[in-house]
């Protein structure tokens, strides 16, 4: 990428309620992102040369915010905080050549095969979440089965079904060498605050869409009761035990993404949802053309890994793979380094 100016900071942002809840005021907003784009001579996005997307993974309150069910904090404990500071700033100071803002969403119900109801233990009660993880021996011993309660929201019913499923489900997990299953607590519910994005991060893609005249190109994940979905461009299990599809890979969305000349990737977690998505994208890239890795740059001051003190620290995991996309041809950089341009 050749060198462009940066712009300044907006006036309106501040650095201090990067961690809180707020309404953003878009009409007003809206009438300074117009005035900010004549100020500055930036031009709408149909009229880049080079046409550059901004991936912005899971960047809700339910990961970035410490008040919330799955703060990444990572060793800092401050993490999402900073990386989400960074980042605001990153799309203010790169505005007139971001493109495109494609923001994900993990979004989900109550009844889903990673949260505590779905699952019993002979005594009836729950696993604990964010501590439990439901190996295949687990399920095939009877140490944890599926609650025959959840059967008539998700399976019409069929219990037996949705316990082959079950079972099923983890032995995918452990053949294709993935995490086991882990019960994690209600997080991202539809509907609620912590299924938002982080207030200032939403009104950066918000002031970006108005200055650039470039819709936001939001990409839900994390519905289906049945499978887990940390990669947005594809679930975690694709078949049941019949063979019979339950799910499918976002193919469109991943078009979407390699017809752009950039593709910037930051959000959370780097060790889980971010690793995964870029891992996805890395496969059909290679299947592809490998040559297409280089225009793909991660932002590794913008993104953190699970961290819980004393519990689970995925920090070595993803350091790994961030080290396995670079030696793939992906550009690894500081959000401050990186200088966008036509």
């Amino acid at each position: 990428m050749t060198a462009k100016t940066q712009l300044p900071i907006p006036e309106h942002f501040d650095h201090k309620k990067v961690s809180e809840v707020w309404r953003v005021p878009y009409q007003k907003r809206a009438a300074e992102a117009k005035n900010w784009a004549l100020k500055h001579s930036v031009q709408p996005a149909f009229r880049d040369k080079n046409r550059i997307c901004l991936l912005i993974i899971d960047a809700q309150n339910t990961f970035c915010l410490p008040e919330f069910e799955l703060f990444v904090g990572g060793r800092s404990g401050s993490g999402a905080v900073d990386d989400n500071l960074r980042l605001c700033e990153f799309i203010y100071r790169n505005l007139n050549a971001i493109t495109t803002i494609a923001p994900t969403m993990d979004t989900h119900t109550a009844m889903q095969i990673f949260h505590p109801i779905f699952w019993i233990d002979e005594a009836g009660e729950h696993p604990l979440p964010a501590a439990t993880s439901i190996t295949l021996e687990d399920v095939q011993k009877g140490i944890w089965k599926v609650n025959p309660a959840v059967a008539h929201s998700i399976a019409d019913g069929n219990y037996s079904a949705l316990q082959k499923h079950a079972l099923h489900y983890v032995q995918k997990l452990s053949d294709d060498g993935k995490y086991p299953l882990t019960i994690w607590p209600y997080h991202s519910m539809l509907g609620g605050i912590g299924h938002a994005l982080v207030s200032a991060v939403e009104e950066a893609i918000f002031f970006h869409s108005i200055a650039r005249n470039s819709q936001a190109l939001f990409e839900i994940k994390g519905g289906n009761p049945l499978t887990e979905n940390y990669s947005v461009l594809r679930p975690e299990v694709l078949d049941g035990p019949d063979g019979n599809s339950i799910a499918q890979k976002n193919a469109p969305f991943i078009d979407k993404l390699l017809d752009f000349d950039a593709v910037i990737i930051a959000g959370q977690a780097k060790s889980h949802c971010v690793a995964w998505t870029i891992d996805d994208l890395l496969n059909e890239i290679l299947a592809r053309d490998p040559n297409l890795a280089k225009k793909v740059y991660l932002l590794e001051d913008c993104t953190s890994p699970v961290v819980v003190p004393g519990v689970v620290d995925f920090t070595e995991q993803a350091d790994a793979a961030y080290q396995r996309f670079a030696a793939a041809g992906m550009n690894v950089v500081k959000s401050t380094q990186l200088i966008l341009g036509d």
